[in-house]
């Protein structure tokens, strides 16, 4: 089971939720979710924009029930567990490696995105994604329309289902060779969850 807390505004749920679990405010399970943030965090340092009715979310949770999943893959596990909740209620969503949610339509766009934190024994996940507005004409927004609670309960309701990582990665290698090429992603996804590239592994894109 996991708790919701709900903010009409925020500056960041991970930032926030963070925070408060460094603090020991909190324990774990427990997600911090919005409709509109004002200062998120994008991978690789960037800043993800967020427009007003879109959905924030991050959650704490112990790294341990997940035991099968590989430390540098966390991002893809959840990443896909998301992108198969949303699939299943009409979307065409598909997972960018490493972490990313793209729409393909006339030409590639990002709606997404999500983040993984290790602290000792716990994760911070940390995942945006534009499901009624785009903020600019760079990204795209959700192909369907579904109420942000919805995806919310969708999404954990099946992540305690704890998928085997094997099965997982199967998948998404699966679409990951179809994509490759439109997504201009050059290398070979490994199975533990890299890519491989020059005959060298690479778990992101720092």
């Amino acid at each position: 089971m996991i708790k919701y807390v709900y903010y009409p505004e925020i500056t960041s749920t991970q930032k926030v939720l963070i925070n408060d679990f460094k603090n020991k405010k909190i324990k774990e399970n427990i997600c911090y979710w919005s409709d509109y943030q004002t200062d998120g965090i994008g991978s690789r340092g960037n800043k993800w924009i967020g427009k007003r009715g879109n959905l924030f979310f991050s959650f704490l949770v112990n790294k341990n029930i997940f035991s099968n999943v590989p430390l540098q893959s966390f991002s893809i596990y959840f990443g896909w567990i998301l992108k198969k909740v949303l699939n299943k209620n009409g979307s065409s969503v598909i997972l960018k490696w490493p972490n990313d949610f793209y729409l393909l339509k006339e030409k590639p766009k990002k709606i997404g995105g999500i983040i993984t934190n290790i602290f000792n024994d716990f994760l911070v996940v940390g995942i945006g994604l534009n499901t009624k507005f785009s903020p600019s004409n760079e990204f795209d927004c959700l192909d369907i329309n579904i109420k942000n609670v919805k995806i919310l309960e969708d999404f954990f309701n099946e992540i305690f289902l704890i998928y085997k990582f094997e099965d997982i990665i199967i998948e998404f290698k699966n679409e990951f060779d179809k994509t490759k090429q439109i997504l201009k992603i050059d290398g070979d996804l490994d199975f533990d969850g890299a890519l491989i590239k020059n005959n060298k592994k690479v778990y992101s894109k720092r």
